[in-house]
């Protein structure tokens, strides 16, 4: 069976539009069409049923959804065990949220060269919705993310909370702070929960960011008031770059290690959980 025929499967089970596949699959409808065909003949049954109101799965569609998803995942680590392939044992891709790498990416980095010589890893900075995705498709081994979506092949650990603080360039009190100088930080949806609770006057800015150095940069550059990371908050306090907004309260965000359930009890990823939970001490 060809992965092609999967991840088609796979997209169309959650499009359920042939043509949105074939638009996200950068391929012609008539192609999907042939995929999902020859699918059907390899299982030897009805997969979808195309009607007006659009592409629906059958029964046979819908407990084939598992192991499709399972096959999809085997498939990419074989893939990745046989690229790394040389003098390393394995190999890890390691996804990490942008906050989090700017704290403690290098030292993660360092502590997996001494503690895990014999692993060869890839690291990239993401957000959670597409460090989730990734996971479920087998293109990441583990991610350190912000929002876990509790899918059901997927097993979340909490590791740390990262505190976020309030500074500005132009006042140093909540009731000076003037709406068009806001620079909104959105950096999950539990921590914009916990934003708008805190400062429901601040909720329509100009500027949206998600990232902890874009808030940064934007307040050195255009001047105004916006939630940074603790430790960029004092280097910035400490340079006299801003100034802390003394009567404003700091706001949490949780952070996650998130991975496949049939690979949380790996020795690898517990090792890496190890060493991810001793630096998480630190934030």
């Amino acid at each position: 069976m060809q992965i092609e025929l999967i991840e088609t499967f796979l997209d169309l089970m959650e499009t359920r539009s042939f043509n949105r596949t074939a638009e996200r699959m950068n391929l012609s409808q008539s192609s999907i069409s042939h995929r999902v065909n020859a699918l059907e003949a390899d299982l030897d049954c009805k997969l979808f049923v195309r009607g007006k109101g659009g592409t629906v799965p059958t029964a046979a569609a819908l407990r084939f959804f598992d192991h499709a998803k399972a096959l999809q995942q085997n498939w990419h680590e074989a893939l990745r065990a046989v690229e790394a392939a040389g003098s390393y044992e394995q190999s890890m891709r390691i996804g990490m949220q942008h906050d989090v790498a700017e704290v403690i990416g290098a030292e993660f980095l360092k502590a997996l060269r001494r503690e895990m010589p014999g692993t060869s890893f890839y690291l990239e900075a993401d957000y959670s919705n597409q460090m989730n995705r990734d996971l479920g498709a087998g293109d990441l081994d583990l991610a350190v993310l912000y929002t876990p979506h509790h899918l059901p092949d997927l097993h979340y650990e909490r590791i740390a909370d990262l505190s976020y603080m309030l500074v500005s360039t132009k006042t140093h009190s909540l009731e000076e702070i003037l709406p068009d100088d806001y620079i909104y930080a959105n950096y999950s949806p539990a921590f914009d929960r916990a934003h708008r609770m805190a400062m429901a006057h601040l909720t329509a800015a100009p500027l949206t960011t998600g990232r902890n150095m874009m808030v940064r940069d934007l307040l050195l550059t255009l001047g105004g008031t916006g939630y940074v990371l603790k430790a960029t908050a004092q280097e910035m306090i400490s340079t006299r770059k801003a100034s802390a907004v003394s009567d404003a309260v700091d706001l949490m965000q949780t952070v996650y290690v998130a991975t496949t359930v049939r690979s949380r009890h790996r020795s690898p990823h517990r090792r890496v959980l190890q060493i991810l939970s001793e630096l998480a001490q630190r934030i």
